[in-house]
């Protein structure tokens, strides 16, 4: 079985609804997608970003990060997904359905 297969590469999501009432509020707010940002997450919606993860290995390692970084108010939704349900999913813009997301850059040294 190949080591990079649709049902091994995993994808990280991270759903969050975080107070910004407060300057500080923001401030912490703009702290935790930034740690999101330097971890390699992009956005895909407001408040929603995903990574992609080569291994369940390497997904836990990018988890773990995130869950170092949470901050003491709001909510915050982790889901960890294969490749293979990430690329079932549709995506529409009103009601065209929009062009699939480019697969990532596999890189693998031997």
């Amino acid at each position: 079985m190949s080591r990079l297969n649709k049902y091994r590469i995993m994808w990280i999501l991270v759903f969050f609804d975080l107070p910004t009432e407060t300057a500080n509020d923001r401030k912490i707010y703009a702290g935790f997608r930034k740690s999101l940002l330097k971890d390699g997450f992009y956005m895909f919606q407001f408040s929603i970003y995903v990574r992609h993860c080569p291994s369940k290995e390497n997904m836990e390692v990018h988890l773990k990060r995130v869950k170092k970084n949470l901050p003491a108010n709001g909510h915050v939704g982790l889901l960890a997904i294969t490749d293979r349900q990430f690329g079932d999913m549709e995506i529409y813009f009103g009601k065209e359905m929009a062009p699939s997301l480019p697969i990532p850059q596999q890189l693998e040294l031997f």
